[in-house]
């Protein structure tokens, strides 16, 4: 199986409950007030949002699904596509308290909290906030560049719950160039190999630029079989504002090429997708961006709208909920959502069965137990 069967349980579970009964506090919408400041405002997005609110098939059940805490921004990289260190520079020393992750954590409810940043490794109570989570009942997937797992290992317990999540981007030197400092991917790998003699689960997070080569992720795919990695996860890159850098972002049409020979991948190798997702990105098939379902949390509060794009940060995860206007996001309404693919904003979708046709569950149930 791609998932511990507990997680797959728990999470099947989960989505059942909430889209039967959806939190009637996160439903409603709270309309924004004019800008007094600036009368000459003018608001005109390319789909109404009468048309946009209609059509969306989960508007009025939002839940979330995935918690993206970033407990801090700091990192010991500067990654070529990474907007974090860019887009929170001015706040790059601060951190969120423990306590606080921990109040974040239950005010969501999300069965499965994504740890990012930022470097999480660096985070001084890492270990504490794992093992708090933990005790919550939640699902973990740490997010790291792998240099710290040997250094800080001895403060971690194995858990069918919890993986250390690994970013790779290609092989040695293709990951090096990218990562832009040479010798990670190599204490990477000793990281995996060091966490998974000690008895954890190791997930990997691929990237995928314009200039990736889909050749050599199956390549590095092989190189990690031996090492027992449990799953991976791949996802088209987002062209953040503040990296500036568009040609090694990609267009829709340029992420359905890349992906075109993904369900080879998928029968090959454990890779984290289902089977509607993998079909999006094929162009086989439509998801809207449920956003919502990945909420993130950092040192400034619930970032909205998403994980990639800031407009607003809020107090309070009711706020983000019903404050954010969802009907203007997503393709077809802010064309910053035009060509984004990413896995955090449309898996959701497919979880949910968003779109879902006639065999789609047998695919899933498939996929599930492969």
């Amino acid at each position: 199986m791609k998932f511990p069967l507990a997680m797959t349980a728990s999470l099947a579970a989960y989505v059942y409950k909430n889209k039967a009964k959806p939190r009637p506090e996160w439903q409603a919408t709270v309309e924004p007030q004019p800008d007094a400041s600036n009368p000459f405002r003018i608001f005109s997005p390319s789909v109404s949002a009468a048309a946009i609110r209609q059509a969306h098939p989960m508007l009025k059940k939002k839940f979330p699904m995935v918690l993206m805490l970033e407990p801090l921004h700091a990192c010991n990289l500067t990654c070529t596509g990474c907007g974090r260190i860019r887009e929170y520079e001015s706040t790059i020393t601060e951190r969120v308290p423990l306590e606080e992750c921990f109040a974040a954590v239950e005010e969501c409810g999300a069965p499965m909290v994504s740890i990012c940043g930022g470097e999480p490794m660096m985070y001084p109570q890492i270990g504490q906030l794992v093992a708090g989570i933990l005790e919550r009942d939640r699902f973990i997937y740490l997010c790291t560049n792998g240099m710290f797992i040997r250094k800080r290992l001895h403060e971690f317990k194995p858990d069918k719950r919890f993986f250390f999540n690994v970013h790779l981007d290609g092989m040695e030197k293709t990951h090096d160039l990218c990562v832009e400092r040479e010798g990670v991917f190599q204490e990477a790998i000793e990281g995996i190999k060091a966490a998974k003699q000690a008895g954890f689960m190791i997930a990997t997070n691929t990237t995928v630029y314009t200039e990736t080569s889909m050749a050599e992720v199956e390549e590095l795919f092989e190189f990690l079989q031996p090492l027992g990695v449990d799953v991976h996860q791949l996802s088209p890159a987002y062209g953040y504002s503040a990296v500036n850098e568009r040609e090694i972002f990609m267009t829709r049409d340029d992420i359905h090429e890349k992906f075109k020979d993904i369900d080879r991948l998928t029968k090959k190798f454990p890779i984290a997708h289902t089977p509607a997702y993998t079909d999006f990105l094929q162009g086989k098939k439509e998801l809207p961006c449920t956003a919502w379902g990945t909420p993130t949390y950092n040192t400034k509060g619930w970032k909205g709208p998403c994980y990639v794009i800031t407009d607003a940060h809020y107090k309070t995860f009711e706020e983000f909920m019903t404050h954010t206007q969802w009907q203007n996001y997503g393709p077809g309404g802010d064309p910053r959502c035009e060509h984004c693919m990413m896995h955090s904003g449309f898996e959701p979708s497919a979880a949910m069965g968003i779109n879902q046709t006639v065999g789609d569950t047998f695919k899933t149930l498939s996929w599930i137990l492969r």
